[in-house]
């Protein structure tokens, strides 16, 4: 893949963009041209799609990551390539090898044995003249193996470094030993082969370390299902990998990779458990010594070495020592390392991606609407947060209520919620998941029964997540939004706010900390965050942004604004009021074209001077639109009767700006114009009585809220502190190949209980409502 010129490289990584997307390359070099031009990828996927032959936003950006990636390989490889000419170690068979490798694990492993400046064993074996003792001992394997070696027995030479004398027998054989490793090391074929074939039939074993080997008094450890443990790698999936490492750093297992199965030690079993372990042991003996024998082959010793017994008296004795070390001792945890490596970064790359998908799910789940909110933030000692939030999400009044113990105030917590209620016209409860979550369930069920006693019966209440609410709350964008609130009470507005506009309020919160990913901790926190923002911007702009209410939190995540535009946004808005039309956001300080171009199809002013403000459609095609328009005889309510479009067709208005992509977008906004993407609001029914986990028998069916989606499955909170687990194996009849494809974060289901165990504190749950009939036994 390496080629000399920059313009090669380039081109070759077109190449290689296009075969692996599945795409044109002429799309592939116009989209690579557009991001280095400074566009955005919502930009682009939206507004240049004649360009790139309408690529999404989730190609591009797979593009743009894998773009980035080759264009840092290109430069290792090159950095590479020039420090072995230095070193003068580039023969032409390392130099095909290191142009050949096509991901930055394969450069680092034909580096590795390179990379160290320090005189190694087997150079100074080499600078004290023992490389023909290696080409004798190769030749005669039958031969005495110290008489071979005394020959080569010499004091350092005068002048000579005294590392190079050569005392004894032994010395000489130690230094034959060392280059003959180094030959091994040094074989980027042979490493190839065997780092290919470990990946392909070699196992990862964990075994419990000796503190958890005996069960303790307590709870069941969370990692027990890894105290014995093997699976072969290349099978492994990436979510039971994590889980292995998490252990292993927590010091409760050990990991390790080997050719096949370690058996255990004989000397502790007997029975069929011995019997087992002896099968083990040789099956693990046969593999080993396969491996062994390719390193044998690779520096020309015989196989049949390997199967003599023999002392180290002769040399064929020495030389299967010689192999057996050398693997064991030296490449094999050279391989495990490197196997590690790929391993972590495959797990790493399906973890960030199944957080990306949850967190899209969560910031695109049904929003209530303008609709005044009362917002609880559970707590038993410290009280129940209240706050209530107005349509536009301003706040309307606070208060902290003690119903639950140690103040038992049940009655009088009823009547501050009944007033608040009444007084705002409140339409929603939305209920925080957290400690106190079910108790307070109780309190606001027993509020709506007196509510609707009185004919108040419109009033609904929703449980929602409320990770991330704390975090929120001691942040100095909520100190600047709610100056005058106290810190605890900030809780509860982002409660509230949430069921509103779970878009608008999460963007403010950090998205490692809406709880929607696992094992986050132990990835890189650099390409998480990446995904994680791209994620945030791709949904914003998905569903668009009404300039004169977001925040500048929200408008941050807009294409082409930053940080500092969006403050200046809403600086300028509270000194001249609400923006009229798009193209007043050019008055704003450092807002140029080149972030209006890219951001003004995003913003939406309705009600605005321009009614094409309001819809998708960028300035750029206002003229195409308004021909649109007037063709079809104007507005009706702002938009364009779908009757009256009917009767267009969208090739008559292609011209050499705009392509047949873009005339139909226009057309679709004309009808709806700024239409959400987002689901309708539903909220879900936890069940009456089943508040903890004892009270969840196998056999109850339901309703819950999807809360995490992972590649074996899907999490759902059912109302008792503890997410139940529903296994890819129970969403569906048939092969499921994604969960994602069957539910999302945030949506209601309705699921049965299958099996529960409060000791673990796992409940596990089925999407199949009726038990499948047991498969009859075929008779013989």
């Amino acid at each position: 893949m390496f080629m000399t010129s920059h313009s090669s490289i380039s081109a070759e990584i077109e190449n290689v963009l296009a075969q692996e997307l599945g795409v044109a390359l002429s799309s592939v070099r116009a989209a690579v041209q557009l991001l280095d031009d400074g566009a955005t990828v919502p930009f682009i996927a939206r507004y240049r799609k004649e360009k790139t032959g309408g690529l999404s936003d989730s190609v591009l950006r797979q593009l743009r990551e894998r773009l980035t990636y080759l264009r840092e390989l290109e430069d290792r490889r090159a950095t590479i390539l020039n420090l072995l000419k230095e070193r003068g170690v580039l023969e032409d068979s390392l130099r095909i090898a290191v142009e050949s490798a096509i991901t930055k694990n394969e450069l680092e492993a034909l580096y590795t044995p390179y990379k160290v400046a320090r005189r190694s064993k087997a150079q100074i074996a080499l600078e004290a003249g023992l490389e023909p003792l290696v080409d004798d001992l190769l030749e005669v394997p039958l031969a005495g193996l110290y008489d071979i070696a005394e020959a080569y027995v010499h004091p350092a030479e005068a002048g000579a470094n005294p590392d190079t004398a050569v005392p004894d027998s032994a010395a000489a054989l130690a230094g034959a030993r060392a280059i003959l490793l180094e030959y091994a090391l040094y074989d980027h074929h042979l490493m190839e082969s065997l780092r290919e074939r470990l990946w392909e039939t070699g196992v990862i074993t964990s075994r419990a370390t000796a503190a958890y080997r005996t069960p303790g008094p307590g709870q069941p450890n969370k990692f027990s299902d890894y105290f014995d443990f093997s699976e072969r790698i290349r099978r492994i999936p990436s979510h039971r990998l994590l889980a292995l490492f998490r252990a292993e750093k927590e010091g409760v297992v050990k990991v390790s990779i080997d050719v096949a199965e370690v058996p255990p030690a004989l000397s502790r079993i007997s029975g069929e458990e011995r019997a087992r372990a002896e099968k083990l042991a040789e099956e693990y003996e046969h593999t080993r010594h396969t491996y062994e024998a390719e390193v044998a082959n690779s520096l020309g010793i015989p196989v049949q070495v390997l199967n003599t017994v023999s002392d180290e008296e002769r040399v064929l004795g020495w030389l299967a020592s010689t192999v057996k070390s050398s693997w064991r001792s030296r490449i094999l945890p050279r391989l495990a390392n490197e196997i590690r490596t790929r391993l972590f970064e495959r797990a790493e790359a399906a973890a960030i991606e199944v957080f990306a998908s949850n967190l899209r799910d969560v910031l695109l789940a049904a929003p209530a609407g303008q609709r005044t909110i009362l917002g609880l933030d559970p707590g038993l000692r410290t009280g129940v947060k209240v706050a209530v939030v107005g349509p536009t999400g301003a706040v309307l009044d606070t208060a902290v209520i003690y119903p639950h113990a140690p103040r038992n105030l049940w009655t009088e917590s009823l009547a501050t919620l009944e007033r608040l209620v009444l007084e705002h016209g409140v339409d929603l409860i939305s209920i925080g998941n957290g400690t106190a979550s079910r108790d307070t369930d109780r309190l606001a069920a027993e509020l709506l029964k007196n509510l609707a006693a009185q004919g108040v019966t419109e009033v609904q209440k929703v449980t929602v997540s409320e990770a991330g609410a704390s975090v929120y709350s001691a942040s100095a964008l909520a100190s600047a939004e709610l100056p005058d609130l106290d810190v605890s009470l900030r809780g509860a507005v982002s409660i509230a706010r949430r069921l509103q506009d779970p878009l608008a309020e999460l963007v403010k919160i950090d998205p490692q900390s809406i709880g929607v990913g696992q094992y986050q901790h132990d990835l890189s926190q650099t390409l998480l965050a990446r995904s994680l923002d791209a994620t945030v911007e791709d949904c914003v702009n998905s569903v668009g942004v009404l300039v004169n209410q977001a925040s500048a939190a929200l408008l941050s995540h807009v294409a082409g604004f930053n940080k500092t535009i969006s403050q200046n946004i809403v600086a300028y808005r509270e000194e001249h009021g609400p923006f009229t039309r798009r193209e007043e956001l050019l008055r704003v300080p450092r807002l140029g074209p080149k972030a209006y171009e890219q951001a003004a199809g995003f913003v939406r002013i309705p009600d605005g001077a321009e009614p094409l403000d309001a819809s998708a459609v960028h300035p750029e095609a206002y003229p195409l639109a308004r021909v649109i328009v007037e063709d079809a005889g104007g507005l009706v309510g702002g938009a364009v009767p779908a009757q009256a479009l009917a009767r267009l067709r969208p090739e008559d208005y292609i011209n050499s700006e705009f392509g047949l992509p873009t005339v139909r977008d226009i057309f679709a906004e004309l009808e709806r114009p700024g239409r959400d993407p987002r689901p309708e609001f539903r909220t879900a029914e936890f069940a009456p009585g089943i508040e903890s986990i004892e009270d969840v028998q196998p056999g109850m069916i339901l309703e819950g809220t999807v809360s995490n989606v992972a590649a074996f499955g899907a999490f759902v909170d059912i109302g008792v502190h503890q997410d139940g687990l529903v296994h890819i194996s129970q969403m569906s009849t048939g092969y499921v190949a994604d969960p994602h494809a069957l539910v999302k974060s945030g949506e209601v289901v309705t699921v049965r209980v299958t099996e529960v165990d409060p000791a673990r504190k796992r409940i596990s749950l089925s999407l199949l409502l009726e038990a499948p009939e047991p498969k009859k036994r075929r008779r013989r």
